[in-house]
């Protein structure tokens, strides 16, 4: 969490995504909402170091005890409380989802979203009703079979 000239809060996310991406979300809550500022793809392999801005060793492995135990060490990236998951949406956030690879026009063509329709849910001028957000969280856990089942060819 960090905060930006005492203006808001920003909480970054460090998540695995299907096929081992590894995803950065950086977020705030504005008026009772989670906006995401930027969804990222993160690329391991181009890691610089800040001070001299060169190309540093990408990170070792570590068992799933060493993340725990890290992440417990952690002050500023404790478990979320059941206050904090209370006021967080559990919906998919398309632009997490669509931060795979794809632009906008590609998201929207492959999973046959009006493109204007997905522009209004990223920018917050809508939000997916119940069906079309679990037709999202489909697309989330499996985007590939997602995509081979709309896009078929059919005799």
């Amino acid at each position: 969490m960090q905060k930006l000239d005492g203006r808001e809060e920003r909480f970054i996310i460090i998540g695995n995504a299907a096929g081992g991406i590894v995803l950065v979300v950086v977020c705030t809550e504005r008026q009772g909402r989670i906006r995401i500022i930027s969804a990222r793809r993160h690329n391991m392999s181009k890691t610089t170091t800040p001070s001299k801005g060169r190309m540093s060793d990408p990170p070792r492995s570590m068992s799933a005890a060493d993340v725990e135990r890290a992440a417990r060490a952690d002050r500023d990236a404790q478990p979320l409380t059941a206050e904090d998951l209370k006021r967080m949406k559990r919906t998919p956030q398309v632009k997490i989802i669509r931060a795979l690879e794809l632009t906008q026009e590609e998201f929207a063509a492959r999973y046959h979203i009006p493109l204007g329709t997905l522009r209004d849910w990223e920018q917050g001028r809508a939000q997916p009703d119940q069906p079309t957000r679990a037709y999202l969280t489909l697309i989330a856990r499996d985007p590939e079979r997602v995509s081979v089942m709309l896009n078929a060819k059919t005799h």
